[in-house]
């Protein structure tokens, strides 16, 4: 043993020879959002494809964290969000039975997420893309040549093995292989200070229709910011987040909640995640207890399921060779390289609970480009990083980090890694408008982008009452 600079004990391990044991065209490490839109568009477009995921099921934080319902599709007139991402919503609405579909139909925002229906369809149109999943599986480090990842460590219960490939999609979601390749990056805001976590949770035994009745006469809105000040005042509920920002009713008498803040949670790390787990169960209890005796509609409500972990907004944000900043949020910049467009307001929530949220939209109908460059790290050549973690300022991140916007860019970093492995080079020899091209007859919506043709269809826009907080 021996003491390292910063008075950590360290031991050194032996050295190992380790079985390769996939040799893939393309790994996509991390089963969220991002990454399963990006092992769907590369095994679509003739990749070899892992997705290499550490739970036993997909979809990241809309499953392992029970965030309730899915941020907007579209800009208030028209989806803006589509290919892979909009086909999983819409498989999702017809998977979970007659009455939800009925109910969210017509439903492009704010639609509640039936999270076991969810986790079948993930894994079901993944497989049927001809990607193979690996999950219960971890990467550990990464194996450099030059400016090339030359292969991974993984670690699950058969022991620890290598994965060589191609190319590789960083979809962790907190940049955790290009941290490993030693990607420069930033964290939070410029003291370091993180956006807060929140412990998602599912009841039963609610009544929608007395809530709503509660609502109509009344005229409190379904955030019911007087009730949780209240209870503050009386001190039945912590200081903090003052809005129930969002009950998804998933049935008539199942809603899931997104609702107060866990602080000072850095999501990668253990000791915080851990914290986070055990505080958030914690604040669900008193929660209920607030729900059942200020909430009509809620008075025998019944917890079933609180996240695996609590719901992480904000970590590692990478450099890339483009970062988006706040100015092209607000001008609405198109760029020569987009692959995605987004219309999803900035919400940065409060640090601590004393701070306010920062909460800025764009005009009705409008939305900014994301450029590919924005998901290429400094310094690796055969490494695409897309999700939360793609290279933007922090307000900004506080607009991209929603699941569709992370569709939107998985799909876009599959299509280019599956270019990418065909013809023999790395991401940056992609040609864009070749890109472009399969990205919009693939479905995506790109705006009015010279040179690539408008895939729009007539798709209705709805609303259902969810705050704008998630």
């Amino acid at each position: 043993m021996t003491n390292s600079t910063n008075n950590t004990v360290t031991v050194t391990i032996p050295a190992q020879q380790l079985p390769i044991s996939h040799t893939p065209d393309i790994v996509v490490v991390g089963g969220g959002a991002t990454g399963i839109a990006a092992a769907i568009a590369a095994a679509r477009n003739g990749a070899s494809t892992l997705l290499i995921e550490q739970r036993g099921y997909l979809g990241g934080m809309g499953t392992a964290a029970l965030v309730p319902a899915f941020c907007p599709y579209s800009d208030g007139e028209k989806p803006v969000i589509r290919g892979i991402g909009l086909d999983l919503l819409e498989k999702m609405k017809h998977a979970a039975g007659d009455d939800f579909l009925n109910r969210y139909e017509e439903q492009l925002d704010w639609v509640p997420i039936d999270v076991e229906t969810l986790k079948r369809v993930y894994d079901a149109e993944v497989l049927a893309s001809g990607a193979q999943i690996l999950f219960h599986t971890v990467t550990d480090s990464v194996l450099l040549d030059g400016d090339r990842i030359s292969g991974l460590v993984i670690s699950n219960k058969s022991g620890r093995s290598v994965v060589q490939a191609k190319l590789y999609i960083d979809a962790s979601g907190d940049a955790d292989l290009a941290a490993l390749a030693g990607v420069p990056f930033q964290v939070g805001g410029e003291n370091g200070d993180l956006q807060p976590g929140t412990m998602c949770y599912v009841v039963t035994g609610a009544d929608k229709e007395r809530f709503d009745q509660f609502i109509a006469e009344t005229g409190q809105q379904p955030q019911l910011e007087g009730l949780v000040t209240l209870a503050q005042q009386n001190g039945e509920l912590p200081e903090g987040r003052k809005r129930i920002s969002g009950i998804s009713w998933v049935s008539n008498s199942v809603a899931g909640f997104n609702f107060g803040h866990i602080f000072n949670i850095d999501g990668t790390k253990a000791e915080d995640l851990t914290r986070a787990a055990i505080e958030g169960r914690q604040l669900i209890e008193t929660q209920i207890r607030f729900l059942k005796k200020y909430v009509p509609g809620f008075e025998n409500i019944f917890l079933v399921h609180s996240g695996d972990q609590i719901g992480i907004r904000e970590t590692r944000r990478i450099q890339g060779d483009y970062t988006l900043v706040v100015e092209d949020f607000l001008t609405m910049r198109t760029f020569e390289d987009d692959i995605a467009r987004n219309s999803y307001f900035i919400d940065i929530h409060l640090a601590n609970a004393g701070s306010a949220m920062t909460i800025k939209h764009l005009p009705k109908g409008k939305s900014h480009g994301v450029p590919y460059r924005c998901m290429l790290p400094q310094g690796k050549s055969n490494l695409i990083v897309a999700g939360r973690s793609v290279s933007s300022d922090r307000p900004v991140q506080g607009s991209l980090r929603v699941m569709p916007n992370c569709f939107a860019m998985g799909e876009a970093a599959g299509v280019a890694a599956s270019m990418a492995s065909i013809a023999g080079v790395g991401f940056r020899e992609v040609s864009i408008p070749e890109l472009q091209r399969k990205l919009v007859a693939q479905g995506a919506y790109l705006g009015e982008h010279p040179g690539v043709a408008d895939a729009d269809r007539e798709i209705a826009v709805g609303t259902i009452a969810y705050d704008e907080e998630n």
